[in-house]
């Protein structure tokens, strides 16, 4: 009978040995094949965020053709205004009547006014600068602003573009 107990015994270990090497070389095997899989996966994710990333890029709205952020010179192109007339022809395109207001900007010190001509072209001016000669900005507020003349009258334009002469 302890023949057959040893026999049994000596089979179960060497049985119980053979699944532990079994294991252990499998594992070894599993980790290297996992290894190699988790990588090809992780080159598959980033190659097809890579191509979202491309496709959304070339959807991308152009930009537009004048800056907003520029001022004057996306709107006005090349065109400058000249503010000393020469010519009789010249002080009648810088007349007040010419011009629309479009915006102003007020501050305790300061203040400008945007106006703007029927070709487009814009002008800035400030506190008591001259539209034309004996033209001179001298109030600026929400609603409108007002011109000196050098006869001593007064020319208020509004947002709603209409001019009104007033006597001083």
């Amino acid at each position: 009978m302890i023949f057959f107990r040893s026999v049994i015994f000596v089979i179960c270990v060497l049985f119980a040995v053979s699944i532990a090497y079994a294991d252990n070389h499998d594992t070894e095997k599993n980790i290297v094949e996992k290894a190699k899989e988790i990588n090809q996966k992780i080159k598959k994710q980033q190659a097809l965020q890579n191509s979202n990333i491309s496709s959304e890029t070339g959807k991308e709205e152009p930009l537009p053709l004048n800056d907003p952020f520029v001022g004057d010179g996306s709107l006005g192109g090349s065109s400058t205004l000249k503010v000393i007339a020469d010519t009789e022809e010249e002080k009648k395109n810088l007349s007040v009547f010419n011009f629309k207001l479009v915006g102003v900007i007020v501050g305790e010190d300061e203040g400008y006014a945007s106006l703007i001509d029927e070709n487009g072209t814009i002008i800035n001016l400030g506190f008591y600068e001259e539209l034309s000669p004996g033209i001179r900005l001298i109030n600026i507020s929400s609603k409108e602003i007002v011109f000196e003349r050098e006869e001593g009258s007064l020319v208020a334009i509004n947002f709603k573009n209409q001019i009104i002469e007033r006597n001083n």
